[in-house]
């Protein structure tokens, strides 16, 4: 029998560092347990909006100037519109996964957290956590492994409504951004997101339906995309990755609860999977503080109202092209109602801002 630990987190990545560092910083003593060697990876758009990087600096998580290239705002393209909006207050941020997740444990170092990596957990017993060869007591344990969570499948939580499952693929180009926005670019059966990431280096990111489907072989979807990178030196290898909306009806049992996607997910269109996770962590900490872990449970629920009904409404415009079409000619005629849907995916705003907001474009769309 192992040692014992106040807090113990299984997963390494952004969710689980954030959780390891709120827990940290209220004063309880935390492991962190990954069977991966850092700086983990993982394919997604890398920009950082402006709500992610108020949710570093409250975890005191320190993103450097040099780390990436900051933009002022969203721009959604398809092949015959183009409708932008700016952030109201802070920019966004694109930087790579892997320094995100270096500045992450640079932070969870120098707060005193145990990082234990190479060490996967292979097992939840009734007294403990199995860490190699060895069970370690836990007063607290957090699951923060992913969608497809082992922790959420030994706790019996893993049953739930998968409503949507699509596919990622990331690719980055030598090549300097041609915008200062993070570019949504919509065609018949995917997207594609630009995030412009200094040093002349841009990610983009592919999301579809098919598992199948490859950038290059998407080309054709995105006819002003592909002439800004027609000439563009691959600069990394292509990783690809699973996006899911799923939801729990519970997150914790016991002394563990869990976090990030493991908790359930929304899929990656919304940009929002970082935001969420890290909230979740400050609210977890909360929790633990107090002992109550149902107040984890009602935050929980409450943070992800806004980003699954955005995803819900994104993924909607996907489903249903001329409804894509026509939404996106209205609010190029009309860009301050996407200044203000923008402003409502950031959470920047109150549900009857939202309900006048799609009163407003419901009108667009019936006059159009």
């Amino acid at each position: 029998m192992g040692e014992g630990i106040g807090v113990l987190v299984i997963g390494g990545g952004p969710a689980g560092l954030a959780a390891a560092i709120a827990a940290r910083m209220k004063g309880f003593d935390v492991t962190v347990a990954d069977g991966a060697k850092p700086p983990i990876d993982k394919a997604c758009g890398e920009g950082l909006m402006p709500g992610t990087m108020a949710a570093l600096r409250q975890l005191g998580v320190a993103i450097r100037p040099h780390d990436g290239l900051v933009f002022r705002g969203v721009r959604f393209v398809d092949a015959a519109t183009s409708v932008e909006a700016n952030f109201s207050g802070a920019s966004g941020f694109g930087v790579r996964r892997t320094v995100l997740h270096q500045r992450m444990i640079d932070r969870a170092q120098k707060c005193g957290v145990r990082l234990l990596w190479n060490t996967p957990v292979t097992g939840l017993p009734t007294d403990g956590v199995v860490l190699g060869n060895a069970i370690f007591k836990a007063k607290w344990i957090i699951g923060a492994d992913g969608i497809h969570s082992r922790v959420r499948r030994w706790i019996g939580l893993d049953r739930s409504a998968r409503r949507e499952t699509r596919f990622a693929q990331r690719q980055h180009f030598r090549v300097k951004a041609w915008t200062d926005c993070m570019e949504v670019h919509w065609g018949q059966r995917a997207q594609v997101y630009v995030t412009p990431l200094g040093n002349d280096e841009t990610c983009v990111a592919l999301i579809s339906r098919d598992p199948r489907m490859r950038l290059q072989n998407a080309w054709k979807e995105f006819p002003k995309l592909a002439s800004c990178l027609r000439y563009a030196e691959r600069s990394a290898a292509e990783r690809g990755a699973v996006t899911v909306t799923r939801s729990l009806n519970q997150v914790y049992r016991g002394n563990i609860a869990l976090i990030g996607d493991a908790s359930g997910s929304v899929d990656a269109i919304t940009g929002e999977g970082l935001c969420l996770s890290f909230h979740q962590a400050i609210a977890l900490a909360d929790a633990l503080s107090s002992g109550n872990l149902q107040s984890y449970q009602r935050g929980h629920r409450h943070l992800a109202k806004r980003p699954d009904t955005m995803s819900r409404l994104l993924l909607l415009l996907d489903r249903y092209p001329s409804l894509r079409a026509r939404t996106l000619r209205c609010l190029a005629r009309k860009p301050e109602l996407f200044a203000r849907l923008l402003a409502v995916h950031l959470g920047e705003s109150s549900p009857e801002f939202l309900a006048a907001t799609s009163l407003r474009l419901g009108w667009q769309l019936l006059t159009a």
